[in-house]
């Protein structure tokens, strides 16, 4: 009452008070509820399936006599359709012609939903229990398809119509005939099961609630509707100490990467993974066009990889942390399981439309696991709600279009088992190019046999299973990361001027891309693929609580996508270009720049060695043939790259002296030295083939990847060279940095 001025200023003195309780100490579960319960208030939780339209229900009826015509008013139903005894008048004894005066009766708003069992307190071996709850007055229209509700309230028995109606026969409630006293049909005696008590058990208990309270954490407003005052809500969710833990993490020193770290932290590594698990959690900026039309502000993750690489563990993990979440399984699963259905209502026989996953999973995500192994038609189903984010639906006399906003995390197996390094990514997945398009994300995980991988990812499942949450210690809690996005996932970052511009510049780089030779682009670039590159930024820009997306952040989405785009590729990498380019100085004479290195001789002719099977078969190294290696040489020497540099990069940072890089003669000089201590070469041709391979790396890092930058182009430094060779000793004696984007898995 104190919260309601305007109810007590209201005049009407008759208004009727609705007493609702909640928060009671001991909530049951939906298998607990048995007779014993039946006239006891208690409360009950579960999740809302199904929701019926809004109807008016006769509370109190007015009634007019059709004898007298006396009116009698305030009469009280009793759980159904009840007419007065008697008319009042003492001359009339009407009992049955009577005439409701809808005008002045009492009209109540009534809703039936259907409440199941959560996933979590089902029984192994059991099927999922429901419930149907009557909402009256006020709390109807307060629960929807999907949330996780409890409701606090009485079990009531009514009668199971349908147990009661003959075979074929429309279940609805009626007045039986009463029986004729002069029935020539006697007691036929005990036929079967009749006379043992299966009448009887035509019953079945419902749930009146006077209360509704959303367990799932969803305030009741929307965070993505258009209301103005919408912001001025989303703050009031949080307390004043729940803003000073959010800013405090915000505060913390590398706290992207320290976020990213406590994503999934049971599994070991993968940090591009989770990287773009934590930006699907918060998701873009959802716009609305003049037409109304809706642009799409979730993010579409799809994670391709070999048995055994934690795909499910990524599914199972993200669906427990988001309240409106959906896991299912693409084999065990229909298109009208995952979109709707039209039902008929059993009772009434109307026609009303059941939710599946994805409706069920709005404003939350849906994480579907085995999604090759759907079927194409139910493939089909999916293409509307993953772009428009809508589930259209014409049957059995209902139109209608109803909202599906979630994001998608699907998880795929490759065709043959394992992942064929030596195929694209359309030749290893059996999904379609019209669904790979709608995915923001790609990430293909391949399971290698790595001595260094292989120990620390054992180490870590081994500590897990002996130490269980003690081995785990990432840098946030669940609830602190759960806070973290639902208040990042309040702001609405708009793009600046300049990050407009990187945008537009890298779309136009990736589309050049795509269509050079050499590519290594899985599939086609297309628009999608730049509203994706803006979704991300706009997530970065959230998750750095900031209300502009700057350039930083869209250079991070770009380097997401190519690392998406890129990581399933062919095994085989085209660096003619780079060779080329590196080559054009030497004059034929085979120099290889360095200049006094005794582990790489002069040998331009130098072919790739019979047995070095990571230098590619037939490819030589002279300017004007083909440089082909193949992806794993080609990453494994980016690795050990940027190691040397992150290392001598963080040895001048300690000692103060020095700039931040290291020249590429050194560098080159370096890693031979490193292979040569692992007896990598049989012959002087050999080194000499590597090294030209290593600078055409080098070059494709700085000038196609953009891992490498140059830091001073050592023009200075080649003064006192060879004349001849300017552009050769120029490149040789640069130095060069990592990019302050990249990140070292």
């Amino acid at each position: 009452m104190e919260q309601k001025p305007t109810f007590i200023a209201d005049d009407n003195p008759n208004k009727d008070i609705n007493v609702a309780f909640f928060n009671l100490p001991l909530c049951k579960r939906l298998r607990e509820l048995t007779t014993a319960e039946i006239g006891k208030l208690v409360s009950v939780t579960g999740v809302v399936t199904r929701t019926s339209e809004v109807r008016p229900e006769l509370l109190q009826g007015t009634f007019k006599c059709l004898v007298c015509g006396n009116i009698i008013k305030n009469v009280e139903q009793q759980f159904k359709y009840t007419e007065p005894t008697i008319c009042v008048n003492a001359l009339c004894l009407n009992r049955t012609k009577w005439a409701l005066l809808q005008q002045e009766s009492k009209f109540a708003d009534w809703q039936r939903v259907r409440m199941q069992e959560t996933s979590k307190e089902i029984p192994a071996g059991s099927l999922p229990r429901s419930l149907d709850v009557i909402l009256r007055h006020e709390i109807v229209e307060q629960a929807r398809a999907g949330d996780t509700v409890i409701f606090t309230g009485t079990v009531v028995v009514i009668p199971d119509i349908l147990a009661l109606a003959s075979p074929g026969e429309r279940a609805e409630c009626r007045r039986e005939a009463p029986q004729r006293k002069d029935s020539a049909v006697g007691n036929g005696g005990v036929r079967g099961l009749r006379a043992l008590g299966v009448r009887d058990l035509s019953y079945r208990l419902a749930f009146i609630a006077n209360s509704v309270q959303i367990s799932d954490g969803r305030r009741n407003t929307d965070i993505r509707n258009r209301k103005k005052d919408a912001d001025e809500d989303d703050n009031q969710q949080f307390t004043a100490e729940d803003l000073d833990d959010i800013q405090r993490m915000r505060n913390t020193p590398d706290f992207f990467n320290k976020l990213v770290d406590s994503i999934a932290p049971t599994v070991f590594g993968h940090q591009d993974i989770k990287r773009a698990i934590l930006l699907m959690l918060l998701g873009g900026v959802h716009k609305f066009t003049h037409e109304g039309i809706n642009l799409r502000g979730d993010l579409n993750v799809c994670i391709v990889g070999d048995p055994s690489c934690a795909k499910s563990q990524f599914l199972k993990y993200t669906s427990g942390l988001v309240p409106r979440s959906v896991y299912t399984s693409g084999k065990s699963s229909s298109a009208a399981g995952l979109t709707a259905t039209v039902a008929k209502e059993p009772e009434t026989g109307e026609f009303c439309i059941e939710a599946g996953a994805l409706m069920l999973a709005d404003n939350g995500i849906c994480c579907i696991d085995e999604f090759d192994k759907m079927d194409i038609r139910d493939q089909v189903a999916i293409h509307e709600a993953m772009e428009q984010q809508t589930i259209s639906i014409t049957k059995a006399g209902i139109q209608a279009t109803l909202n599906a906003r979630t994001s998608i995390l699907a998880a795929a197996n490759p065709t043959g088992g394992r992942y064929d390094k030596s195929k694209p990514l359309k030749y290893n997945v059996a999904l379609p190019p019209a669904i790979l398009s709608r995915f923001d994300l790609v990430y293909v995980m391949i399971d290698d046999p790595d001595d260094q991988t292989d120990y620390h990812v054992a180490h870590h499942i081994v500590r897990v299973h002996q130490k269980r949450e003690e081995a785990l210690s990432p840098a946030f809690t669940t609830a602190e990361l759960k806070r973290y996005i639902a208040y990042a996932k309040t702001l609405k970052p708009k793009l600046n001027s300049e990050a407009r511009k990187l945008l537009v510049d890298s779309y136009v780089a990736l589309r050049r891309g795509d269509t050079a030779p050499g590519s290594r682009v899985a599939y086609r670039m297309t628009v999608r693929q730049l509203e994706a590159l803006i979704r991300l930024s706009e997530a970065i820009a959230r998750c750095y609580m900031e209300t502009q997306v700057q350039p930083r952040h869209v250079r991070l989405a770009v380097r997401l996508l190519k690392t998406s785009i890129i990581s399933v590729e062919s095994s085989e990498i085209d660096l003619s270009e780079f060779q080329e380019v590196h080559d054009d100085g030497n004059g034929g004479d085979g120099t290889d720049g360095t200049g006094q290195d005794d582990a790489q001789p002069s040998n331009s002719a130098a072919e790739p060695a019979s047995g070095n099977a990571e230098s590619g078969e037939g490819t030589g190294n002279r300017p004007g043939k083909k440089l082909v290696i193949t992806d794993e040489y080609f990453q494994r020497v980016t690795q050990a790259l940027v190691m040397r540099l992150r290392q001598h990069e963080e040895a001048v940072i300690q000692e103060g002296t020095g700039l931040a890089g290291m020249r590429q003669r050194d560098l080159i000089q370096w890693y031979v030295a490193q292979q040569n201590e692992k007896n990598n070469y049989s012959s002087m041709e050999e080194a000499a083939n590597e090294v030209s391979k290593v600078k055409a790396i080098i070059e494709s890092l700085i000038r196609r990847e953009g891992h490498l930058i140059v830091v001073d182009d050592g023009r200075q430094a080649a003064e006192g060279e060879a004349a001849e060779q300017p552009s050769s000793v120029s490149r040789n004696d640069r130095i060069l940095a990592v990019a302050p984007n990249y990140v070292i898995d």
